[in-house]
């Protein structure tokens, strides 16, 4: 049977058959947020199901496709689909592209999901730079043996989100219109929505936002030294106090109307990396 590392190895070489030029930006778009790519002049599209060992993306408005080509002049590869812990996934699963990605060259990644706000100075269509997360999966795609080659067995965690790269995207969204906020993401596995109990101990624990994905791929690729930015679009507010009732139709609705700005700030964050 083979290991983990070489299955990561064995997809590794597969993709590289097919993408010729090392890519610097790694791109995980979040429910609803595959058009947030539309800047990027495509070279190749692979399907999921052409990529030895990685798993089948189950969501909806997760297309389940890798994409590699060129944003401002500097390669990137994307993944137009993630997978969660909730779909029955191990950490490991979930965190599969950022391993390809880490051996492909990749040195910044980009981080994008549909997320629940907790703050109530937030709306929907806001989106939010990530400062930080509370991991409250249970879960850790570093647990079980270290692959030394990969990364250090215990990484330091004080600074998973690289502030230059936030700076960055706070500039672009601002030229652009949006309101951006700046925050921290709460991570827990999924599907069921939470109470309202559970979001007042979320808001009280220093939450503003709260998803099902994004924390397992920053752990592991800080584990890989990568730059890591990550951006939440506000999809609906929770309110403990007035709670309504949230659909997945009206979360993607949401999150669909913001992939335009999505890509804007994509685009600018990759333009400000080429002067470099």
């Amino acid at each position: 049977m083979k290991t983990y590392k070489q299955q990561v190895e064995e997809a590794v070489d597969f993709v590289k058959h097919h993408v010729k030029h090392p890519p610097l930006i790694g791109i995980m778009t979040g429910t609803g947020l595959g058009e947030s790519i539309d800047a990027l002049k495509i070279n190749k599209v692979l399907d999921y199901g052409e990529i030895p060992n990685i798993p089948a993306s189950t969501v909806q408005s997760h297309h389940g496709r890798l994409i590699s080509g060129t944003l401002e002049s500097i390669e990137v590869i994307a993944m137009q689909g993630r997978f969660h812990l909730y779909e029955g996934y191990s950490a490991k699963e979930v965190t599969f592209p950022v391993r390809v990605m880490q051996a492909m060259g990749v040195r910044h990644l980009i981080l994008t999901n549909a997320a629940g706000g907790l703050n109530l100075s937030y709306n929907p269509g806001d989106i939010m730079v990530i400062e930080d997360h509370i991991n409250l999966t249970g879960e850790n795609p570093l647990a079980g043996p270290n692959v030394d080659e990969w990364g250090t067995r215990f990484p330091d965690m004080t600074n998973v989100y690289d502030k230059e790269l936030a700076a960055i995207a706070e500039r672009a969204g601002r030229m652009c219109g949006v309101q951006m906020r700046t925050g921290v993401y709460a991570g827990l596995k999924g599907p069921s929505l939470e109470t309202s109990a559970e979001t007042r101990f979320l808001r009280q624990i220093g939450a503003d936002a709260v998803g099902f994905s994004t924390v397992q791929e920053a752990v592991a690729a800080v584990h890989a030294k990568m730059k890591i930015l990550g951006l939440s679009i506000i999809t609906n507010i929770n309110d403990p106090d007035n709670p309504t009732a949230d659909t997945e139709e009206g979360i993607v609705e949401v999150a669909q109307q913001a992939a335009s700005k999505l890509s804007v700030i994509i685009q600018e964050v990759a333009k400000d990396l080429a002067k470099k």
